[in-house]
């Protein structure tokens, strides 16, 4: 048995914590969603060993070097809805905000509600000066949320081992 997850923030509706191991299944099915595989990519996360390897190399690993990863996003009744949180990528300058929901908790204001609560953390908890964000070119709904949240679109970006380019909102 794990430890239980270290909560980070929380909102009115919402709690996000930090990923662990037992939160494979969530992630299985969040990174197979067709919205997540249409704008993010294929994370080669196919079985519970491939989520939890993602977990420990990606938001784990995170944690440990930057001070921050992406979180699980959970209602208050503890059901998880999704995750969001901040990234440091090699071929960007500045850590980004990245975010993604099950489809049914989109539409409900939740991936607003969080991506405003990790900005102001990122900002004043962890004293990051500038935080940007990338979607897919298609992506217009995460586009008008990081509009909402007071982001300019700037120019198109190509991440390190990506074919195309990316929007990059500042």
């Amino acid at each position: 048995m794990t430890a239980p997850a270290e909560n980070v923030i929380e909102t009115e509706r919402l709690i996000m914590s930090k990923l662990i191991v037992d939160d494979a299944p969530f992630v299985l099915r969040l990174v197979n969603e067709p919205s997540w595989l249409q704008h993010i990519g294929d994370r080669g996360v196919k079985n519970m060993d491939d989520a939890r390897k993602y977990i420990i190399e990606g938001p784990m690993k995170s944690y440990e070097t930057n001070g921050f990863g992406l979180y699980l996003v959970k209602l208050k009744d503890n059901t998880p809805i999704g995750m969001c949180g901040i990234l440091k990528r090699d071929t960007l300058n500045d850590p980004d905000i990245g975010f993604a929901f099950l489809p049914e908790y989109t539409g409900m204001g939740y991936a607003y509600e969080s991506a405003f609560a990790v900005l102001n953390y990122g900002k004043t908890a962890l004293g990051l000066r500038r935080i940007v964000a990338i979607t897919s070119p298609d992506n217009s709904r995460s586009g008008k949320l990081l509009e909402k949240l007071g982001m300019k679109y700037s120019k198109m970006v190509r991440l390190a081992g990506d074919k195309e380019d990316t929007k990059l909102f500042e």
